[in-house]
């Protein structure tokens, strides 16, 4: 895995420190040794103003991954902390550089001294977070390299997860679409029962008012037929 874009321009910032503070310390003693520091005064200018654009660039690159949740909040803070501290080195060297401050310079076997894994240790963290204390740039790359593959796998795993209720989703929404077209089948036979319902009705009104009229039409009859009966019969 490639390590993070921002530790690499971290680690390239704390190397530019390092060789600023290598330039002060000779600097001074080209002035001690009534030497010319002009050159190297020209140089440490470039250095300085390329220290502070690095600041910005790392303060301004941890602002867009803080904001877009790229990191944990935990490595945002402490990022935050390595970014705060590298200010503070800033300061520290340009008031070195102009002379406003007295301050014991780091001796070389100092800056160049070894950390763990062979690796330089950043002498300028002052304020360094616990876990990274006395840890090297390449054992806090792998710790960084960890936490990464921590983070990328919980995000594979909710994109499992998000995979998942994907196709239940979906499963859920064909299942109403057959829900659907069952509910309309039912009603469609409700209303033609209804229909037929309907036209019986009519069918068996109408077959009663026939037997009514019927019914009328043989009393008519019968009572002719016994008036003729009557009038017929000798009395």
């Amino acid at each position: 895995m490639s390590q993070d874009p921002w530790l690499q321009n971290y680690d390239a910032t704390c190397r530019l420190v390092q060789e600023i503070a290598e330039n002060i310390h000779e600097r001074n003693r080209q002035q001690r040794i009534r030497g010319n520091p002009a050159k190297i005064n020209m140089t440490l200018r470039a250095s300085l103003q390329k220290l502070k654009q690095n600041i910005n660039q790392l303060r301004e690159s941890l602002l867009r991954a803080s904001s877009s949740r790229r990191i944990m909040q935990s490595e945002a803070d402490r990022r935050q902390n390595l970014v705060d501290d590298l200010v503070t080195r800033d300061k520290q060297l340009n008031a070195t550089f102009k002379g406003d401050v007295t301050q014991p310079e780091p001796s070389r076997s100092t800056l160049m001294a070894g950390g763990e894994g062979g690796a330089a240790a950043n002498p300028w963290l002052v304020n360094e977070p616990e876990e990274t204390r006395g840890l090297g740039f390449s054992a806090i790359k792998q710790q960084q390299q960890r936490i990464v593959e921590v983070q990328d796998a919980g995000l594979d795993a909710l994109a499992a997860v998000i995979s998942r209720q994907k196709l239940m989703g979906q499963d859920i929404g064909n299942e109403l679409d057959e829900q659907n077209e069952i509910i309309d089948d039912l009603t469609h036979l409700v209303d033609k029962t209804d229909d037929r319902i309907r036209n019986e009705t009519r069918r068996v009104k109408l077959v009663e008012t026939k037997s009514a009229s019927c019914g009328m039409l043989v009393v008519i009859v019968l009572l002719l037929i016994a008036i003729v009966v009557v009038a017929v019969w000798p009395t």
